[in-house]
């Protein structure tokens, strides 16, 4: 290439096993290259990239017999990360704003350039270590809203351009009976978005296609970002609490699930009375914006017993209060991930014939099915509900995560990275 003008230049890629053929690549004028980048033996990926200009790359398509970590100058994607546990009470930046190289799916993956992810308090326990990602750095974030911008060479659901979502559940065995009998919840191989796998927080995310979702038209790409984690388990919540029409029902802590727990019911169980209970009055007031038919604090006796509580709160004390609100034979369904450790000691407070006795029932909701997520799109479509949600730019999740920590909530909190297209 002597004497010749160099437009710009392709670097290899870089393997995960320290393989790679470290060269670099003239390219003489913008357009569309070809390169074949070889690395150990028969380890190839032949890629195709954009030059934009003298100093903007882009991966175009690739074809890998196993994933790389692409390292191409330009193809980089902005991304929150998670180097390491931090206690929110101490830090208000756990999450650091860096540049990644933009993933490139796998066979049956596909890439998603992300509109919208979802703020939840997962990924607190992730951050402060109560449910801790497996390795670091990690991006967070899964209720994800994006568009497909890139197939692995087996995906076949999608097509490019479509809208699609990626909640909590990011991949599962597929073949353990709890997979074949649709609890794939509880799989020993489940992989949560956000903490097993790069999430959401990103402006590009990579996701096994049998883990997306159609999102239905009728919603905005902010309002269906809570419907793929708040919604569905607060809609799996709603199933395993067991209630009838009439039943009245008590929600403790009314957040982002909280809320959409409440417009649900109020579909599923139209002659259900719904009582909340929480301990901010603008959480209170919310509430009976949309319809509680009574609101307190969780040591409140309510006007009557319920045939079941469900508790979306990260503290132990609102469980010993809902349990002495059971009626018999009552169940309290826990809707966490993890529960905090500060006021633990309030269990030590239980008694058992007046908080447990007269079979009344403790049960725990774990994960979410992609049952559940396809199931509740489908009738928030149908009513509609609708995401009450407070945007943030992305630079501001650390705000965003902090005031979810001091319970400045109304409704749900989305991060805008992108545009709706």
């Amino acid at each position: 290439m002597a004497g010749t003008a160099v437009y710009g230049t392709v670097r290899t890629v870089v393997w995960e096993d320290g393989g790679g053929d470290p060269a670099s690549y003239p390219i003489k004028q913008p357009g569309t290259h070809e390169v074949l980048h070889a690395g150990h033996n028969p380890l190839q990926f032949r890629a195709r990239y954009n030059i934009l200009n003298k100093s903007t790359f882009q991966l175009a398509t690739g074809c890998f017999n196993r994933p790389p970590l692409v390292n191409v100058r330009g193809a980089l994607l902005k991304a929150l990360v998670l180097k390491q546990l931090h206690n929110l009470n101490e830090t208000r930046q756990p999450l650091e704003l860096v540049d990644l190289p933009t993933p490139v799916p796998d066979d049956r993956e596909v890439l998603v350039r992300v509109s919208v992810c979802g703020v939840c308090h997962t990924e607190i326990d992730e951050i402060e270590g109560r449910t801790p990602p497996p390795r670091f750095p990690i991006v967070p974030g899964h209720q994800v809203v994006g568009r497909v911008e890139r197939l692995g060479k087996t995906a076949a659901v999608h097509r490019i351009g479509d809208r699609v979502g990626i909640a909590w559940i990011y991949s599962a065995c597929g073949a353990c009976r709890f997979c074949r009998g649709g609890q794939d919840n509880l799989c020993d191989s489940f992989r949560a978005t956000g903490r097993d796998a790069h999430g959401g927080y990103a402006e590009y995310v990579a996701v096994p296609e049998a883990f997306t979702y159609r999102i239905p038209d009728v919603f905005t790409d902010a309002e269906a970002a809570p419907l793929l984690c708040a919604g569905a388990i607060g809609y799996r919540s709603l199933r395993l609490a067991g209630i009838r029409d009439g039943d009245t029902l008590g929600l403790t802590g009314f957040g982002a699930s909280g809320h959409l727990v409440l417009k649900t019911a109020q579909r599923l169980y139209p002659r259900s009375k719904v009582f909340v209970f929480s301990r901010t009055e603008g959480e209170r007031a919310f509430a009976r914006e949309l319809g509680a038919a009574w609101t307190g604090v969780p040591e409140d006796d309510a006007p009557e017993k319920m045939r079941s509580i469900i508790d979306t709160t990260p503290a132990w004390t609102p469980v010993v209060h809902a349990l002495r609100n059971l009626e018999k034979g009552g169940r309290l369904v826990v809707n966490a991930i993890r529960k905090e450790e500060t006021d633990k000691e309030a269990l030590l407070s239980l008694d058992y014939p007046r908080d447990l006795w007269m079979e009344k029932e403790i049960k725990s909701v774990a994960n979410i099915t992609r049952k559940d997520v396809q199931e509740f799109l489908a009738l928030a479509a149908s009513v509609p509900i609708r995401s009450e949600v407070r945007e943030y730019p992305l630079e501001d999740a650390n705000q965003a995560l902090c005031e979810l920590k001091e319970r400045k909530i109304r409704g749900a909190k989305v991060l805008r990275i992108g545009r709706d297209r």
